[in-house]
C-alpha cells in the first residue's frame, strides 16, 4: 500500500507510541516498577487511540489499545478468567463526564448511576465454591491472570468461609493504607533498604511475594466492588449487588453512592476531590457505573472497555512531558523570558503546550536540556511552569540550554540588569511596545472588551495604535478599520464603545495598566486607595511610599522613577485631556479587630454569601484571603461540606469560624 507523507509520519508515530505503551505495560503489570507516570501513560494511550481512529488502515490487530495490561509472570500459576476482567475508559473533566452521560441517553436509556472511589491498588478476583475460598487471581491481561491465593489468604478482610453454601466470584482492589506504607518505609529505612515508592507499588509488590509470611507483615486490605454475574443471584442493579456482597461478609466501601443523574455525579466528584487527601487510603479518581444490570448488558462493551462505566481521573497537579524547544519572548518592560515548548499535556484540566522558564539562572539551576522529560505544574493553579528535569530519563541526544545575546524581535544587544534578568533596551522594539499595549487593555487593567492580543498587534502594524493614548483616538480610524478583513461595522462600533466605557474605570486599573515595574493589581489598588487621585500619587516621595505596608524599597524606587520620567508624565497629561478618570472610586479601607491584617482561608459552602462576596468583604476591612492553610493562616471559615483544609486547620490549631460564627461577625460590622 502506498502512503502519503502524512500517513508515513502517522505510521511512525503509531509505532513509537506502541513501543512506549507496551514497555510501560510490562514494567507496570509484570515488574511492579513503572518508569513513566500514570498521567504520561494516559496521554500516550489517548494519542494512539486518536491516531488509530483517524488512520484506521494503520491500526494493528495487536495494538495496545486492544489489550488491558500485562501477562501473568512465570513464578505464579496462570488462571483463565471465565468472564474477562476488562478495564475502564478514562474521562478527565466535566464535559467528558457529561458526554459519557449523553452517549447513554442517546442510546435510548434514562440511567441512574453508582459513584465509587477509584482505589489506587491491585485488581483481584476472588472465587468461592460452596462458600469457601477456592482461589484468588490478579487481572493479568484481562483473560489470563496469576494465582495469588497463598498471599490473599493473609489479608484479614478477605473471608475464607462465607458461612453459606454458595458458588460466587467477586472482584475488587487490594490496597495498602497510607499509614501502613509510612510505617513500612520507616522500618525499611532503619534496615538500610530502599523505600517503597507508593501505596500501589507497595501493594502489588507485597501480593507477589513467594513467601506469604512477607505478605502477611504488609497488612494489606481490600475493597470489593463488582459482582460479574449478578442476574444469576436475582440481583438487578449494581447498588443491590454492593449491598449483597456486604451481607456476605465482604468489605464494601461505604462512600459508594447511588445518584439520579449527571449532576449527582458531578457533586460526588466535587465532594471527593476536596476529601481526597483526608482519606486514609489513596484514590486516583471516581468510578461511574450505570446502575441497572440489564441496561449494562444492552450497552455492552468495546474490545477493551465497557460502555456502561467509566473512570474520572483526578487532574494531575504535577505531570511529566517532553521539552521540545526553548523560545525567548520580549515582555512589556523589555525583559527577556525563556519559555518551554512542550509536548501537549493535561495539567489540572487544561492542555498545556508552553510553560515559563523565568530566566537564565532558573534554566541553569534545573540543568534543562532540549529533549528532556520535565515535570510541569501550575503555579497558583494558573501559570504553568517547569519544576524539574528528569535527568535519569536522558538518552544522550539532549541539547544544553544557551542564553541568547540579542533581542529575538529587533536584534538589539541585550543588557543584563541585576543578577539574573536580561532586557531589550531599545525603546522602539515593536514587541516590547505591543506587549505594553496588550497589558493596558487586559482584563485586570483597563478591561477593554474586544481588544485581544491579535487585534492590538494588527492595529499596531497598521499604525492605528503606537502608544497608550492612541487607544482613545482610535475612532478617527473607524472607516479604515471597517475596511480590514474580519472587521464589520457592528464589531468596530462595539469596540469603540468599550474604549469609551473604560474611561470611567477606577484609578487602580489605570495605575496597573501603565505597567510600572513590579506593580501588580493588588499594589495598584493599595496605591489608589492610599493616594485617592493620580496627582497625589505623582507627587509621592520615596519616603512616603516606604511608609505604606507592602511597598518596599524596590517598588518605591520604581514608582518614583516612573513619575520622574517626562515621557510618562506627558502620557498621563494626555490621558487626562482625553477624559480618563484619575480618581479612586472605591471606599476607604475600614478597620475591624476580627479581620484587619489577618489571613483567611474559606472551605465549604456558606449559605448567605458567595466566596467572592466574602473575599470582597474581608479585603474591604484590610484582611487577606489565601488559598491554602498554613501556620501563617489566622482564620479558616468553614461552611457545609468542607474539604481537607478544615482537617488541616484543626491539626494546626488555627481559629475556625463556622457559618454561625462568621454570620455573627458580619452582622456586627
Amino acid at each position: 500500500m502506498n502512503y502519503g507523507n502524512e500517513e508515513i509520519e502517522a505510521k511512525k508515530r503509531i509505532q513509537e507510541l506502541t513501543n512506549i505503551i507496551n514497555k510501560a505495560n510490562y514494567e507496570y503489570y509484570n515488574l511492579d516498577n513503572p518508569t513513566i507516570t500514570d498521567q504520561e501513560y494516559d496521554k500516550y494511550l489517548r494519542e494512539l487511540i486518536n491516531l488509530e481512529e483517524k488512520y484506521t488502515s494503520l491500526a494493528d490487530l495487536n495494538s495496545p489499545t486492544k489489550r488491558v495490561g500485562g501477562e501473568a509472570i512465570d513464578k505464579f500459576v496462570k488462571v483463565r478468567h471465565s468472564i474477562p476482567m476488562i478495564s475502564l475508559a478514562n474521562v478527565f473533566n466535566e464535559e467528558e463526564i457529561r458526554e459519557f452521560d449523553r452517549r447513554i441517553k442517546n442510546a435510548g436509556f434514562s440511567p441512574e448511576y453508582v459513584c465509587e472511589l477509584k482505589i489506587d491498588g491491585l485488581s483481584v478476583s476472588l472465587h468461592y465454591e460452596h462458600g469457601k475460598l477456592k482461589f484468588a487471581a490478579t487481572r493479568g491481561d484481562g483473560i489470563i491472570g496469576e494465582d495469588i491465593t497463598h498471599n490473599v489468604k493473609t489479608i484479614k478482610t478477605v473471608p475464607l468461609d462465607l458461612g453459606i453454601d454458595i458458588d460466587i466470584e467477586v472482584r475488587g482492589e487490594i490496597y495498602m493504607n497510607k499509614a501502613t506504607l509510612e510505617k513500612l518505609n520507616r522500618e525499611r529505612e532503619k534496615n538500610g533498604e530502599v523505600k517503597l515508592q507508593n501505596v500501589r507499588n507497595a501493594a502489588a509488590g507485597s501480593i507477589r511475594q513467594l513467601d506469604p509470611k512477607v505478605a502477611a507483615k504488609r497488612h494489606l486490605d481490600t475493597w470489593i466492588y463488582h459482582l460479574p454475574n449478578p442476574l444469576d443471584y436475582n440481583i438487578n442493579t449494581h447498588y443491590e449487588a454492593l449491598e449483597y456482597m456486604k451481607k456476605l461478609g465482604f468489605k464494601v466501601n461505604g462512600a459508594s453512592r447511588l445518584v439520579k443523574d449527571v449532576d449527582g455525579i458531578l457533586e460526588f466528584v466535587k465532594e471527593y476531590t476536596e476529601k481526597r487527601n483526608s482519606l486514609p487510603y489513596e484514590i486516583d479518581g471516581i468510578v461511574i457505573k450505570v446502575n441497572d444490570i440489564k441496561m449494562q448488558q444492552s450497552l455492552g462493551s468495546t474490545v477493551k472497555y465497557p460502555r456502561w462505566a467509566t473512570a474520572y481521573k483526578f487532574p494531575a497537579e504535577e505531570v511529566l512531558t517532553k521539552l521540545i524547544d526553548i523560545k525567548f519572548t520580549v515582555g512589556r518592560t523589555g525583559q527577556i523570558t525563556p519559555n518551554a515548548v512542550l509536548e501537549p499535556v493535561l495539567v489540572m484540566g487544561s492542555t498545556i503546550r508552553r510553560a515559563t522558564l523565568h530566566n537564565e539562572d532558573y534554566c541553569k539551576t534545573l540543568d534543562l536540556r532540549i529533549g528532556d522529560i520535565v515535570s510541569i505544574k501550575k503555579a497558583g493553579d494558573v501559570i504553568p511552569e517547569v519544576v524539574e528535569a528528569k535527568s535519569e530519563r536522558r538518552i544522550g541526544n539532549e541539547t544544553l540550554f544557551k542564553m541568547i545575546n540579542n533581542c529575538p524581535i529587533c536584534g538589539s544587544l541585550l543588557v543584563k540588569k541585576g543578577n539574573v534578568d536580561y532586557f531589550c533596551v531599545n525603546d522602539n522594539c515593536p514587541k516590547k511596545n505591543i506587549e505594553g499595549l496588550i497589558h493596558f487593555a487586559s482584563r485586570n487593567a483597563m478591561n477593554i472588551d474586544g481588544l485581544g492580543e491579535e487585534i492590538i498587534e494588527d492595529f499596531y502594524n497598521e499604525g492605528f495604535i503606537k502608544t497608550i493614548d492612541d487607544f482613545y483616538n482610535l475612532k478617527t480610524y473607524k472607516e479604515d478599520i471597517i475596511e480590514l478583513e474580519g472587521y464589520g461595522l457592528k464589531k468596530v462600533t462595539n469596540l469603540l464603545l468599550a474604549i469609551e466605557e473604560s474611561k470611567k474605570n477606577s484609578l487602580e486599573r489605570l495605575i496597573f495598566g501603565l505597567g510600572i515595574s513590579g506593580i501588580g493589581a493588588k499594589n495598584a489598588k493599595l496605591l489608589a486607595s492610599t493616594y485617592q487621585n493620580m496627582d497625589n500619587l505623582c507627587l509621592a516621595t520615596y519616603e512616603d511610599l516606604l511608609s505604606i505596608k507592602d511597598i518596599g524599597e524596590i517598588l518605591a524606587q520604581n514608582i518614583v522613577s516612573y513619575f520622574a520620567n517626562p515621557v510618562n508624565t506627558m502620557l498621563i497629561s494626555k490621558l487626562k485631556d482625553l477624559g480618563i478618570n484619575m480618581s479612586y472610586l472605591g471606599g476607604t479601607i475600614k478597620n475591624n479587630v476580627n479581620i484587619t491584617e489577618k489571613k483567611f482561608v474559606i472551605t465549604g459552602t456558606i449559605s448567605f454569601m458567595s466566596r467572592e462576596e466574602i473575599k470582597d468583604l474581608i479585603e474591604s476591612y484590610g484582611g487577606k484571603c489565601v488559598d491554602s492553610v498554613s501556620k501563617k493562616t489566622d482564620v479558616v471559615i468553614v461552611g457545609t461540606e468542607p474539604g481537607s483544609k478544615f482537617t488541616k486547620a484543626k491539626d494546626l490549631g488555627i481559629t475556625i469560624w463556622f457559618e454561625n460564627d462568621f454570620k455573627g461577625i458580619v452582622d456586627s460590622l
